[in-house]
Formats: C-alpha cells, structure tokens, sequence
C-alpha cells in the first residue's frame, strides 16, 4: 500500500501542468466562440473573493479555491454544510452519532471527534468571524452570498486552526434599494421549509437587513420501540443586520444571528450481530440485525439533540486614504445537549448525555493599502481569541444493564460478587457509571502581514507572515459510580493467595513481616497474583469497561499549553495573458495543542507506570505524588502541536465560453492530530508523525452551447502515512490512511432557457467518491470487509416569470444510493457492527418571489 512510491519530482509537476494547460487552451481554440449573456459573462468577471484578505476576482487570486455562488445554492437546493459536499469534491463532511459529532476535511485532512478539546484543523468563518466549534455551523444557510472554500494551509491570514484549510461563508449585507424574497418548499417525508429575506433603508445612510428560515421534516428512519420518526429536521434561525454607510469610505455593520436546532437524531443500523448481541436479542430486547438499509431500528429512547448558537458582531470600515482600516469584533455563544442509546436496542442497558456550552470573544483590526498605483501592496493586521468551554458527559447503566452484563459474561458478575463480597446486584446496577466534567479556557493571538510586490505589469512576487500564540487551560475530572470497574483484581488475587499462609493482606506489618520472612514465597505470590492461570478474578478485567481517571490539573500534570509558532507563505503569479494567469506557491500551516477532554484522558507513560500497588510498581511522578488511584491506566492527556506545508503550482484560464483551474500540490501535515476509536478500550489521541498527500484538482465550466454549462471538479489525492510507527494499530507507516478516496468528482450540467416570458433551467450533478477504508486498524477493516463508496445524483428544475416569482422541483440521491458513511464496532460488542447510513433519496418543489 504506497510503501515503495517516489515523491514526485518538481519536473514532472511542472510538465503535467503545462500538459493541462496546453489541452485547456486548444480545447478553446477548437470551441466557436459563442458569447455568453450579458448576465453570466457579468457574474463570472466580478466574482469576488477574501481568499487574500483583498477584493480580488477569483481569476485574480493566486490561491485555490472554490467559490460556490447564491445562484447555485439555491438551484441544487444545497441547503447545509453537509450538502455542500456535493459540489466540492476537495471538502469532505461526516457526521456521526449526533449533529454535533461533525467534522470538516479538505484534501483528506481534517478532525474527526467528539472530543471538545480536539479542535478542527478546518477553519470555519461567516463574515470574517471563526466559528471554533462544528456544532456552530451546522443550521441551515441563511442569506448566503457565497462560500469560498480554500484548500491548504492558511494560518499565515487566517491564524487559528488554518492548518489545513478554510471555508468562509459571506453573507449578504443590507442594500439601500428595497427588496427581498419568500419562499416556500414541500417535499417527501413531509418536508416543509420557509425562508423569508427583506432588506431596505432606514435613511439615506441606514439600511437594515432581517432574514429568517424555518425547516422541518418527519426524519427517514423509525424507532420500531417509541414508534417515532428519527433523522428528523427541525430548525429555525434568524439573522439581523444595519448598515451604517455615510461616506463612500466608511461604513459601520452589525450582524445578530440565532438559530436553534431539536432533532431526533441518529440512528445506526446492525451490520454484523455479534455473539452478545444475539444473547440481547433472545432475552432481554429487540434489534433489527444484520439488515444495514433497512431505516429502522429499534431504541428504548429516541436520541435527542438540541443545539442554540448565537452572536452579534461589528464590522467597521474606514478609509484612510492611503489605507483601510478594518475592524471585525465578535461576541458568540453556544449550548448544546445529546442523549444517545448506545446499545441500540429496545432493553434498557446503556445511555450517553452530553451538555456543552461555549463562549467565545474574537477581535480583529487590519490595515491594507489602498493605492491601485504602488508597486508594493500590504497588509498588516492582529488578531485575538478567547473562548472559554464547558461539556460534562457521560454513561450511565440502564435497568437491564446487569441482567445483560452477567449473561453475557457466563454469571462472571455474580460470581465476582459474591467473591469480594460486594452487595448482590451491585455490578452494573441500575443509574450507576461515570459523570465527567471537563473544560477549557484558551487565549491565542497572532500578528500577521503579507505583501505583493508587483515586479512588472505581469509578475507579482507575495510573502505573507504571521505569529501565533496559542495557551490553554484544560481541566477534567469525574465522578465514577461502576462499582466493577474500581476493583483491583491484583490485589484481591495476592490477597486470596496470603490467606492461604495465614497473613491479613490489609495489615502493612503483618505483609511487610511475612514478605521479609519469606521472600522468595512472597515474590511468588506476587507474580501469581499477575498472572491469569493462577488468579482467577483476571478473568474479570475485560468487564471493567469504566476505569477510574485522574483528575486534572494535579500536582504532576498542571493541564496547560502554551504554544507559539511563525507560519509564513511565498508565492509568484503571472499573467501570461489576460486570460491565464500562473502560479507558485510555498506555505506552512498550524494547529496549537489539543487537549483530551474525554473519559479516555489518562496520564502518559512518562507520569505514571501502572500496576497494583501490592506488586511493588515502579515509581513514577503520579505514583510517588500520592496520586494513584485503582486501575488506573495509560493513555494520552493530549496531542501537541500540528504544522503543515504544502508546495503548489496552478493555473486559472478564463476564455468566453471556457473556465479551467488547475492546481498540483504537494502538502504534508508533521504530527497530524488524530483520535481513533480502537475497539472498545476507547479513543486515543495521538500524533501522526507525518501525514502526506500529493494530487491534482481540476475545476472547469463549458458553454459549447448559448445557455448551457457543463462543469466538472475532481480531487485526485494520492496520501500516506509516511511516518506512523506508534499508532494504535501498530506501525502505520506508508499505508494511506482511512477515509480519504483516491478520486472524488462532481460532475454537472445546466441549461437555462425561456419558455415564452418564463426563465428556465434544468439542472443535475454527478457525486462520485472512489473505495476508502473505514479505519485504519487493518483487522477491524477486514473484518468489515468492504470500503466506502458511492455516486449521488441530484437534479433540479424550474422556471421564473417577469415578476419574479418562481417553481422549482427538486431531487437529492434521485437515485436512492446506498452507502455507510461511518462503521465501527459498537461499545458494547465487539463482535458485532454498526453504521450510519447516508441519507435516501429526497425531493419536493420550492416557490418563491422575489420583491
């Protein structure tokens, strides 16, 4: 798998890319230059991006990215980040047990947890504001103007958590010229939508800007056991805006947002039934096994997720003539809340909850020049966070949570009760488990610059730097009531084992006298204790699914970060004609520290060396502190730092009837933070030492025809683990690491004409995703035994009269493709598999009216 592939040589990128170039140039002298209408030669000369920080034409900007307009969203009905996927084959979104269990990757880089310490490695911006949390992103688009999504690194203008990439959302700002739209959409699994948008003055210098949506749906799968409809929609936000504009060359903007989302959300279907499983089936409860697309299931609850973002910002612009200043300070705030039956089944065993709530405060103020005649244009700029998060969680046994444990385990529980003496019925009793509390408070800065030297008419030279700073305070800590997982089975061993010599284990004097005694009999019982042929009760260790963790800060581990780093960007672009424009370009990227806030938080080795206590462990820091507490293990408290590069040269053409973009990139991440689930001792979170992908992006639109546009986007990433000897799986090293497709594409037609006075257009796109391993342990995916992939079809259609009122009927996945989006082997079985499946086929119409 890759073990033996050369990096690709700058020669040889440099030929494929003359290679394209020469294609897309003599595809366009082979196409009759039929010109385009005014509109569509309008919208595609004065698309603007903030790639750069500047306004620029995307033709313009030397950076790759994809813009992906109003117009579109609202023809392919693209209604969330999740569906925005589907025209942007570099992004990736998946999303898992819950909407706030949803992560962003652009060229196969990105964060995937629950863990709210993990921070994305995808920023996330709306009207220059970060977004630090997927979960404040995940409503519906209101009043979106266009979204860029800008692929690399980007931490030298975009500062924190730009590591591998951006997407950034513009709004819409307030007009002085009245106007607006309604509109209204029905569709299957009675769908029902409503968007309303009204802008207009308020004087000759106020303009105001109210936007409002409101979305619901019966969901597309059943709980067989409530009689529910789950993987439901029901959301609704609104947003507010003034503009205060009283000169050409300043202007004051305020931006209130709220949106609230309460949905029954999400299921997972059986795949495999494991041993366990079937015993649940026979005796305690009902699952629908091993039917992966049936759309029911069955759940003694239905899962739960209520999420509420909120904020308000100011925008300040003002001209200083020789410069613009900008001011951009935000206020956000989020809450959220989960409840998940993990087994899955109509008994009563095992449930998650989760609470969040974040609060973050975002400054930033930039001064970039403004003479169109200066052979040098800069910008200077600053930037400050602070975010303060609190998520308590956790599990909690159900009412047949013992009765599935003991059998399950052949009376292994009752057995161990009565054994150490503990309370009949005391193992896994009802409403016990493990409640955490856990949290961070982080402040970051960074002072960054760039500066465009325009050589000649033709070549511009860029250098752009910044200084991050980033420190953290993180606490965890949790209160542990699963009676099973706090016995230390060693210890009851040596002590069955002294008995049997007549010693009191409990007495100090009375062990240290018999050890000093006897110590070659003592040195036995010890090593007897450890060792499973000879004490029974290690038999019982694989039960002990909640162990004890240690809390921090502590006296050892002070639960803080600092971080700081100097990322910097190069980059050439020439204009060999007006029509095509060249680039290179080197950049770094970075991600601070990420914390482990998660009940699999546990010191490292290097603090502590497990062991019972009544074997004489070696000392370590914790240890010898105090602090060490039954069956405490190992694991990591966080994943440091992450910094990443990537090498690029492109090309951008813009001919009448002809648009191609061409990037090749080579970009690597050096300590990639991941978090992998590893059967059922939890997740671990670790440092790739490097992750790498090399490929190509192509993104091109054709008009052969007046009214027609045929377009075409693919992401061909060649990736590998080029340095990962201590994973969780053993050495990774040159395997490609799971969930990245080798291809992805999308593919698209659309032909807009009149009927009479009727503007009309037909529309579809082609999704297509090549096989991807669901994880990198190489025995869970075998076990597994197929990849992801899929093609999603979607098509659209409708028409708009000369008042401005409009139909459209639409359909997503109109082809009903079939596909899991995640699989894993559930908490509680690890002979058994579970996914989450995509989401079937939906379609409906939408009215609308513009005023």
């Amino acid at each position: 798998m890759g073990t033996g592939r050369d990096c690709k040589p700058l020669s040889s990128l440099v030929a494929a890319l003359k290679g394209g170039v020469s294609l897309a140039i003599l595809s366009a002298a082979a196409t009759p230059a039929i010109a385009q209408d005014d509109g569509a030669a309008a919208s595609r000369d004065t698309i603007v991006v903030t790639a750069t920080k500047r306004e620029q034409t995307l033709q313009e900007t030397p950076v790759a990215v994809t813009v992906v307009s109003s117009d579109t969203l609202l023809k392919a009905e693209i209604q969330d980040i999740l569906d925005l996927q589907s025209v942007v084959p570099s992004l990736s979104v998946g999303q898992g047990t819950s909407t706030i269990a949803t992560a962003f990757s652009i060229r196969g880089f990105g964060s995937a947890s629950n863990n709210a310490g993990i921070e994305p490695s995808v920023g996330v911006f709306v009207d220059g504001v970060y977004r630090s949390r997927p979960s404040a992103i995940l409503a519906d688009l209101l009043n979106v103007q266009r979204v860029e999504v800008l692929r690399g690194p980007q931490s030298t203008l975009f500062g924190k958590n730009a590591s591998v990439g951006v997407i950034s959302f513009v709004t819409q700002a307030p007009e002085f010229e009245f106007g607006g739209s309604a509109s209204l959409t029905y569709g299957n699994f009675d769908t029902v939508r409503v968007v309303g948008n009204v802008t207009g003055p308020l004087s000759d210098s106020l303009a105001f800007r109210l936007a409002a949506n409101y979305n619901r749906s019966d969901g597309y799968a059943k709980n067989l056991q409530t009689d529910n409809n789950v993987n439901n929609r029901n959301r609704w936000g609104v947003q507010g805006q003034l503009l205060y504009q009283p000169s050409d060359d300043f202007s004051v903007r305020i931006i209130g947002d709220y949106d609230e989302i309460d949905e029954i959300c999400c299921y997972q279907s059986n795949i495999v039934a494991g041993a366990a499983t079937l015993l649940l089936v026979d005796a305690l409860g009902d699952i629908v096994i091993e039917d992966p697309f049936s759309y029911e299931y069955f759940a003694n609850f239905d899962p739960t997720n209520e999420l509420q973002n909120g904020g308000v910002s100011a925008h300040i612009n003002k001209g200083l003539g020789f410069a613009d200043i900008t001011s951009i300070t935000a206020y956000r705030k989020g809450e959220n809340s989960t409840l998940f039956d993990i087994d899955q089944s109509s008994a009563d065993i095992l449930n998650s909850f989760n609470d969040g709530e974040s609060e973050t405060f975002t400054q930033e103020i930039r001064l970039t020049s403004n003479d169109p005649d200066a052979v040098v244009d800069w910008l200077l700029g600053a930037y400050y966070f602070n975010e303060s998060i609190d998520f308590p969680g956790g599990l909690e046994f159900g009412a047949d949570a013992r009765a599935f444990f003991d059998g399950s385990s052949g009376g292994a529980f009752t057995t161990a009760e009565a054994l150490v003496g503990a309370p009949a019925g005391s193992f896994r009793a009802d409403g016990t488990g493990v409640t955490e509390f856990r949290g961070q408070d982080n402040t970051s800065f960074s002072i960054f610059g760039s500066a465009d030297w325009h050589i000649t008419d033709r070549l511009t030279a860029t250098v752009g730097l910044s200084y991050i700073y980033d420190e953290k305070d993180a606490f965890v800590s949790q209160v542990n009531t699963d009676a099973a997982s706090q016995i230390d089975l060693v210890a009851l061993g040596f002590g069955v084992a002294l008995a049997g010599f007549g010693v009191d284990a409990t007495d100090p004097a009375a062990v240290a006298a018999f050890a000093a005694a006897n110590p070659a009999v003592f040195a036995a019982v010890q090593a007897g204790a450890q060792d499973p042929a000879s004490n029974p009760f290690l038999g019982f260790a694989p039960f002990q699914a909640l162990p004890q963790t240690l809390a921090i800060p502590n006296a050892v581990e002070d639960g803080r970060s600092e971080d700081d780093k100097l990322t910097y960007s190069f980059r050439l672009a020439y204009d060999i004609t007006d029509n095509i424009n060249v680039y290179g370009s080197y950049a770094t990227g970075y991600k601070a520290t990420s914390w482990n806030l998660s009940r699999d938080s546990r010191p490292t080795p290097d603090d502590f060396i497990p062991g019972s206590p009544v074997i004489d462990p070696p000392a370590s820091p914790i240890r010898d502190a105090g602090l060490a507490i039954p069956n405490l293990r190992t694991g990591t408290r966080f994943a440091g730092p992450e910094e990443s590069e990537v090498f690029e040269i492109g090309v951008k053409m813009a001919f009448e009837n002809l648009s191609v973009n061409i990037a090749l990139f080579d970009q690597n991440v050096q300590d990639f933070q991941t978090n992998v689930l590893v059967g059922q001792s939890g997740r671990v979170l670790a440092n790739a030492d490097k992750q790498s992908t090399k490929g190509a992006e192509i993104e091109t639109v054709w008009s052969p025809l007046d009214g027609l546009a045929l377009s075409f986007a693919g992401t061909f990433l060649d990736a590998e683990y080029d340095s990962f000897p201590d994973s969780a799986f053993g050495d990774l090293t040159g395997e490609r690491p799971a969930g990245i497709s080798k291809i992805s594409t999308s593919t698209g037609a659309e032909y807009s004409f009149n009927i009479g006075a009727l503007d009309s257009f037909l529309r579809a796109d082609w999704q297509y995703s090549s096989p991807a391993a669901y994880t990198d342990n190489a025995a869970l995916q075998d076990f597994i035994g197929f990849e992801r992939e899929f093609h999603l079809v979607n098509a659209s259609a409708g028409f708009t009269t000369e008042n401005g009122f409009s139909v459209s009927v639409w359909g997503r996945n109109i082809l009903d493709e079939e596909f899991h989006t995640s699989v894993f082997t559930p908490l509680l079985e690890s002979t058994s598999l579970s996914g989450f499946q995509n989401q079937p086929a939906t379609y409906g119409v939408t009215v609308r009216k513009l005023f």
